[in-house]
């Protein structure tokens, strides 16, 4: 192992194979970056991955931990209908990490960023007793914004792909739920390589009047009550129209509680003025889209098919408490 790298030495071997375009025009290098201003509304968003809360590092890869870096805050932007354009990096390092691993980080970080179109215009390096990485994005909005305020009763409520994979990969790969084959390799897929629906949320804000939409990190009870909130609606919930795999079908059966209290599957909740079919949308999007329910008067959510009694105990993730 090689030894750790000074704090400048660092920052001078991850910016140096940094590539920019033309919307960037300084980027590393000065005491800030330099943007040319937004077409439409600029959005901003922040996140942080945070060793031992929300990865460790005997997961996966380095490279992969890179890029889910970057698509936990794409999503964000997706879930606003925006195209991501920079962002800059905070790196909280512990000891015992080498350069070679910042090496592979940033190689990660670097591919999602090219392939989104996301230049990495700066950031900073700190000494911490935990690795945690930290993204600030900015992206824009060209026509109508998503808002999770938007909901109106009798909207139509969508998910893109499927729910609950990521929830039981993390629970696979933490020794809390036992899989094999295929199915486990899919499910620890979905969690450590995830997927921002990006292009799919740009070509949802097209429709009018604009949906209230919502991406799916901490689970789709929890991000449902932050859009009906915003909104001051209530909501039904089909369990049965819940979409699940095959995969977590092969590990969970019928059972529904990790795709509707589990986190992390970054995919988009939508609610639609006019109702579409799923075939429909799905063409539209680019991407799988299940109907699973509609906005109704009042307020909370409540789950049709299932045992109600249970629903409170699908709250999804909190980023203050321990995971189960």
């Amino acid at each position: 192992m090689s030894k750790a790298p000074g704090e400048f030495e660092l920052i001078a071997r991850l910016t140096a194979r940094l590539r920019r375009r033309p919307g960037t025009i300084l980027g590393p290098g000065d005491d800030c970056a330099i943007l040319k201003p937004a077409r439409g509304r600029e959005l901003i968003t922040i996140d942080s991955l945070v060793e031992g809360v929300h990865f460790r590092l005997d997961w996966g890869s380095a490279e992969a931990l890179g890029a889910r870096t970057l698509t936990v805050n794409l999503s964000d932007i997706a879930a606003m209908g925006g195209r991501p354009a920079a962002c800059v990096v905070n790196l909280a390092i512990r000891p015992g990490l080498d350069a070679r691993f910042f090496d592979r980080l940033y190689a990660g970080l670097g591919r999602a960023a090219a392939a989104a179109g996301v230049d990495i215009v700066g950031g900073n390096v700190t000494r911490a007793a935990a690795l945690s990485i930290t993204i600030a994005l900015v992206g824009a909005a060209q026509g109508g914004v998503m808002l999770r305020g938007a909901a109106r009763p009798g909207d139509h409520l969508y998910v893109t792909g499927t729910l609950g994979d990521a929830a039981l990969g993390w629970r696979i790969l933490d020794g809390k739920i036992t899989a094999r084959g295929a199915a486990r390799r899919f499910l620890i897929d979905r969690f450590l390589n995830p997927v921002a629906r990006v292009a799919a949320g740009m070509r949802l804000a097209r429709i009018r009047p604009a949906p209230a939409a919502i991406d799916l990190s901490d689970g789709l009870w929890q991000d449902l009550g932050h859009l009906l909130e915003r909104s001051g609606v209530g909501a039904e919930i089909d369990a049965a129209a819940i979409p699940l795999s095959a995969a977590y079908r092969a590990v969970a059966g019928d059972d529904r509680t990790l795709a509707i209290g589990g986190g992390e599957d970054y995919e988009l909740l939508f609610a639609l003025r006019a109702a579409k079919s799923s075939a429909e949308l799905s063409r539209r999007l680019g991407v799988a889209v299940s109907r699973i329910g509609r906005i109704v008067r009042g307020r909370g959510a409540r789950l049709i098919g299932a045992d109600e009694a249970g629903t409170p105990a699908l709250a999804g993730w909190d980023q203050l408490k321990e995971r189960e």
